[in-house]
């Protein structure tokens, strides 16, 4: 495994933070504000900046954003905003940036498109042989139950992130089963829904940063279920929010170096192939056969202290989060060629 970088030197420039907060909206979904942050985030990545001598500008990605940037007098964005509606909507503030001509951590609207796209991002991947498991999208206009597909299957929407939409009962085993939740799910979330072959074994999460020559991978975790009294262990939005009850992260993990360099290297090639940028984290399976497979990605993950898990990547690795948030900057500013910011 690769050596992490130690904190690359310090920016001293103006920058502002892009985001969208948890409102407390009342709904009957419960996860419905599962990808967005709470205030503390968005504090704790400006008091890592301003502690390495940054000014700090907060810059809430509602509405009036157009407007904020237009005033703003920054050097470079901190995005970590979610977008607001729309299954690119993670592409809205990256794209306003580019049409503004305002630098930004993070990956493009392009990237984030796709990658938000589970289906889309599969396809991809798979012309470039990256094992994945076997999927099929179905929609409120194409509701096909006669074609036949492997089970058991995990049901989830197809662009989310955060384990939004994935409950404790995402897995069906019968074509009814899978009938009633895509059905409940499509009336919940208004959009199209991936059904997936559920591979049993083994899950990993990935962290990567950097860019071109300067792109570094975390040792691979494993998130290992504490209570294997369900037959289907799933990293749900529920074991999320509670996971110190039902997880525990194993990292480095504890798989042979063969298996360990094969994640490393796949993960390198999404990272490439998708064009990401400073930035991201993808998930694996590792079948009992030993075989390993993509599940999803995120380039724009979260950086909830304490939380989050490419901030515990990174702290497993011996880089605190101020560290962390210093390093994405840094990776940034180098891209844009912003020499002079640090």
């Amino acid at each position: 495994m690769e050596d992490v970088p130690k904190s690359s030197p310090v920016p001293r420039c103006h920058v502002g933070i892009t985001y969208n907060l948890k409102k407390g909206v009342d709904s009957n979904v419960a996860d419905i504000e599962a990808e967005y942050d709470n205030i503390e985030t968005v504090w704790a990545i400006k008091k890592a900046l301003e502690q390495y001598g940054c000014s700090v500008d907060l810059l809430e990605a509602d509405e009036y954003l157009p407007e904020r940037l237009k005033k703003a007098k920054v050097d470079i964005i901190f995005n970590i905003a979610e977008g607001t509606y729309g299954r690119g909507r993670e592409a809205q503030v990256p794209a306003l940036l580019n049409f503004y001509r305002i630098p930004f951590t993070g990956s493009d609207e392009t990237t984030l498109c796709i990658a938000l796209d589970k289906a889309l991002t599969k396809r991809l991947l798979s012309s470039y042989k990256v094992r994945t498991p076997k999927y099929k999208i179905i929609s409120k206009e194409n509701q096909d139950w006669n074609t036949s597909f492997p089970f058991p299957a995990i049901v989830k929407p197809n662009a989310e992130g955060s384990s939004k939409g994935i409950s404790d009962v995402a897995i069906v085993n019968t074509k009814e089963e899978l009938k009633t939740l895509v059905q409940k799910n499509l009336a919940a979330y208004g959009q199209d829904m991936l059904v997936e072959e559920y591979i049993a074994g083994r899950e990993f999460t990935v962290g990567v940063f950097g860019n071109g020559e300067e792109i570094h991978v975390f040792p691979p975790m494993e998130i290992v279920f504490i209570n294997n009294q369900d037959l289907y262990n799933i990293y749900s939005y529920p074991v999320k929010q509670e996971y110190k009850k039902h997880v525990r992260y194993d990292c480095p993990a504890l798989i042979d170096r063969g298996t360990e360099e094969e994640m490393v290297e796949t993960a390198k090639k999404i990272y490439r192939v998708l064009a990401c940028k400073d930035l991201a984290r993808m998930d694996f399976r590792l079948s009992n056969e030993g075989k390993l497979y993509f599940i999803e990605i995120n380039p724009l993950p979260g950086l909830a202290p304490g939380y989050s898990d490419f901030p515990m990547l990174a702290q497993f690795s011996g880089m605190d989060y101020d560290s962390l948030v210093q390093n994405v900057l840094c990776s940034a500013l180098k891209r844009h060629g912003l020499a002079s910011c640090l």
